[in-house]
């Protein structure tokens, strides 16, 4: 009967200390670590760790977005590893087992979790709305260059190779292409 702690970060740059010290403070005896984003449901080390949890061992983790993305991904695995005999500890949460009263913890808690979730989703859509009344709104991120930028590096290529433009500008060619594939389509209409 293992306690299990797992630690993740999104990005190299992010520090595990803090969860590493909370894991072990809350009686983790073996952490698996990785700085994976947690979008992508195939993690490594967290493989392993769901591979070797066994009947009767307890996993736990600082926040239940460590491990899981949404409500109901982590909703889903916390059932998995209960039905399997796996405690799931989620530290700013409680133990959750298979006890009726742990049941309904997290159902409430899973659903709160979702409901969350769909009004932050619900927000922006009407914060989208509201932008796109702007008649200067464009949706995405905002250009880099500016259009005196790109008109001088479309001057400059009609005498000179994407490379050559790229140098002298600082633009990159995938830009560049971009920008004279978009004009071209435009003097065809």
């Amino acid at each position: 009967m293992t306690v299990y702690g797992y630690a993740r970060v999104s990005t190299i740059g992010q520090d595990l200390e803090a969860q590493i010290q909370q894991l072990e403070q809350n009686g983790a005896t073996e952490i698996y670590k990785e700085k994976y984003t947690g979008t992508i449901t195939d993690r490594p080390q967290f493989n392993e760790l769901l591979n070797k949890l066994k009947e009767g061992d307890t996993l736990m983790v600082t926040k239940l977005d460590r491990f899981a993305r949404s409500a109901w991904q982590g909703s889903e695995l916390v059932k998995e590893l209960i039905e399997k005999g796996v405690k799931v500890h989620i530290l700013n949460i409680g133990l959750l087992d298979n006890t009726p009263a742990s049941k309904l913890i997290k159902n409430i808690f899973f659903a709160f979790a979702e409901f969350e979730r769909d009004m932050i989703v619900e927000r922006t859509q009407e914060g989208k709305v509201i932008a796109k009344q702007n008649p200067n709104y464009r949706e995405g991120r905002k250009p880099s260059y500016t259009k005196a930028q790109l008109d001088h590096a479309m001057k400059f290529k009609e005498t000179h190779s994407f490379s050559q433009v790229e140098e002298a500008t600082g633009i990159s060619m995938s830009t560049l292409k971009r920008e004279a594939k978009k004009r071209k389509a435009q003097e065809s209409m």
